[in-house]
C-alpha cells in the first residue's frame, strides 16, 4: 500500500467513523421513550385505593388510641381523688392508708399506660409507613412491567423518566419533544385494572372537577 494511499486511509476512516457513531446516536435517539412517572404515580386508581385503606387504618388507629388516652385521663382522675382522700384527716387511718395504697395502684397503671401508649403509637407509625412503602413498591413493579413490555412492542431501547431530578434538585431532562411519551398509555393501561368501585369514584371526581369549571367559566361571563 503506498503512502499516498495510507494518508487518503487515514482521513477517510476517522470520518466514517464518526458519522457512523452520530447516525447510530440518532439511531438510538429515535427508540427512546419518555414517561411522567410522577404523573403516573399521582393520576392512579390504584394508588387512591391503597392510600385509602391506608387512610382508613390509620383512623382506626387514632380512635384506639383516642380510646386509650380517655381511660388515661380517667385513671388520672381517680388518682387525683385517691391521693386527696389518703390525706384526708376527716377518716379513719385504716380508710387513709386504703385510699393511699388504691393511689399507689392507680400510679402504676397510669405508668404502664404511659408506655403501652406510647409503643402503641411508634408501632402503630412504623407499620403505615412499612404499609406505604410497600404499597409504593407493588405500585411502581406493577408500572415498570407495564413500561417494559410497551418498550419491546414498540422497540424503545431505554425508558426515561422526564420529572426525575438529580441529586442537586435540578431536572435530568432539560429537553424533551414529547414524541415518544407513553405517560398516558401506561396510566391507561394502570386504571383499566382497577375494580369497579374505584373508577366510579374517579369518575365521579372528574364530574366535580368539570362541574367547577364550568362555574368559573360563567362567573367569569
Amino acid at each position: 500500500m503506498s503512502l499516498c494511499t495510507k494518508n487518503v486511509l487515514r482521513r477517510i476512516v476517522p470520518g466514517l467513523l464518526l458519522m457512523s457513531l452520530l447516525s447510530s446516536a440518532a439511531w438510538a435517539q429515535g427508540r427512546i421513550a419518555t414517561i411522567d412517572l410522577v404523573k403516573v404515580m399521582d393520576k392512579n386508581s390504584k394508588r387512591e385505593q391503597s392510600e385509602a385503606g391506608l387512610k382508613e387504618r390509620l383512623a382506626d388507629m387514632e380512635k384506639e388510641f383516642q380510646n386509650m388516652g380517655t381511660d388515661f385521663n380517667k385513671a388520672k382522675d381517680e388518682y387525683q381523688k385517691d391521693l386527696a382522700g389518703a390525706n384526708d384527716q376527716a377518716v379513719s387511718q385504716e380508710e387513709r392508708d386504703k385510699r393511699k395504697r388504691a393511689a399507689e395502684d392507680k400510679l402504676k397503671y397510669l405508668r404502664d399506660q404511659e408506655d403501652t401508649m406510647r409503643q402503641y403509637r411508634a408501632q402503630a407509625t412504623a407499620t403505615l409507613d412499612e404499609q406505604g412503602r410497600r404499597m409504593r413498591e407493588n405500585i411502581l413493579g406493577e408500572i415498570r412491567t407495564l413500561v417494559n413490555a410497551k418498550a419491546k412492542t414498540a422497540g424503545y431501547a431505554m425508558v426515561v423518566d422526564t420529572s426525575a431530578d438529580s441529586a442537586k434538585g435540578t431536572p435530568i431532562v432539560l429537553f424533551n419533544t414529547g414524541e415518544n411519551d407513553i405517560t398516558e398509555t401506561i396510566l391507561s393501561q394502570l386504571n383499566s385494572t382497577a375494580p369497579a368501585d374505584v373508577k366510579k369514584a374517579d369518575a365521579k371526581k372528574d364530574d366535580k372537577k368539570d362541574e367547577k369549571k364550568d362555574a368559573k367559566k360563567e362567573s367569569s361571563k
